[in-house]
């Protein structure tokens, strides 16, 4: 029996059409920009999420990164929420690689509206970093989706004061699912993107950056710069490329699996979980019992091959992927009951 691997949407094999694609694939040496297939995927990229160009990018960290120190110059500070994938999970790398500052804002449900993002702007004062960029994120890392309008909003604000808007969109085609539009809709509000390839599309290695041609030649040179630029990258670029196009369009699969698998929980009278906040693939839930020791039940769950992370905050999240069936969840419902039994 293969582990039930519910820790991230990361976690996933790439598909036999995936292998078959990457042994097929017809490859040349990136850095000279000659891979055929990496630039089919990066005209693809661009042209589905809505921009003139795109670039391959190893990870969605690199990807934030790269457009963080392009929008920016040292000394800058950027605005960005408390709890978004860049402040918690990027190792405070653009206080280290751009040597920009962050403003960080605690907006309600972690979402960054106009007037949060007015409030943060620094005024001329020779006492003040220039702030320079906004960095929002969809879907954001508690799992929600941000409204078509709230985007609007912060779009507004961020204009208003001549700011550029990178977003985290790792998950941005599951917000789209999610709220039922085209991927555009979103992405008209930003002024450069990364979305994953790894991240619930299956895809083995990659993310994508994307925005103006002019925008796309400097990450170049600073994903050269980070390391980045790498040779025959059309043996993962084959994936990229079906992640797109077909991976996409599973994905509301992953929505309806993670919704059963949240009502299930539900009915589990130890776990306390907010249905209505799982929007895409992401399940968050705790457990109430007193003196509960958290690292014993992930210990017990890996003994039945299944693997979970513990968050932080007494907080556990289970992620639904292409490699999680419904029997995967019923079993996993099943192991839990006894455990909490």
């Amino acid at each position: 029996m293969d582990f039930i691997d519910l820790r991230s949407d990361t976690c996933t094999r790439p598909t036999p059409e995936m292998r078959e694609a990457m042994a097929a694939a017809v490859v040349g040496d990136d850095v000279y920009d000659d891979d055929p297939t990496t630039r089919e995927l990066e005209r693809l990229a661009a042209e589905v999420a809505g921009f003139e160009a795109a670039l391959f990018v190893p990870s969605g960290t690199m990807g934030n990164q790269i457009a963080i120190m392009a929008h920016t110059r040292r000394g800058d500070e950027i605005i960005v929420g408390e709890n978004s994938h860049i402040v918690v999970h990027e190792v405070g790398a653009a206080a280290v690689l751009a040597q920009v500052g962050y403003r960080v804002i605690r907006g309600a449900g972690d979402i960054l509206r106009g007037a949060d993002i007015a409030a943060a702007v620094r005024p001329k004062d020779i006492h003040y970093p220039d702030t320079a960029l906004v960095c929002l994120e969809n879907a954001l890392a508690n799992g929600r989706v941000v409204s078509i309008d709230d985007m609007r909003d912060a779009h507004n604000a961020a204009k208003a004061h001549n700011l550029p808007i990178h977003m985290d969109g790792a998950r941005i085609f599951n917000a789209a699912v999610y709220l039922g539009c085209d991927v555009k809709e979103l992405t008209k509000y930003c002024d450069s993107l990364m979305f994953c390839l790894s991240k619930g599309l299956a895809a083995p290695v990659g993310s994508m950056l994307c925005g103006s041609a002019d925008f796309i030649s400097r990450a170049k040179k600073l994903r050269k710069l980070l390391g980045g630029g790498m040779r025959q990258t059309g043996i993962l670029a084959a994936c990229g490329i079906i992640a797109i196009n077909k991976m996409t369009k599973r994905l509301h699969t992953d929505h309806e699996n993670a919704q059963y698998l949240a009502a299930e929980l539900n009915k589990i009278p130890a776990i306390d979980i907010d249905c209505k906040n799982t929007h895409i693939n992401l399940v968050f839930f705790k457990i109430n019992k007193p003196n509960f020791d958290h690292n014993q039940f992930t210990q017990k769950l890996l003994e039945h091959k299944i693997k979970t992370n513990f968050q932080d905050f007494d907080e556990y999240r289970f992620v639904t992927h292409n490699d999680i069936s419904r029997a995967n969840i019923d079993h996993t419902i099943g192991i839990i009951r006894e455990l909490l039994a």
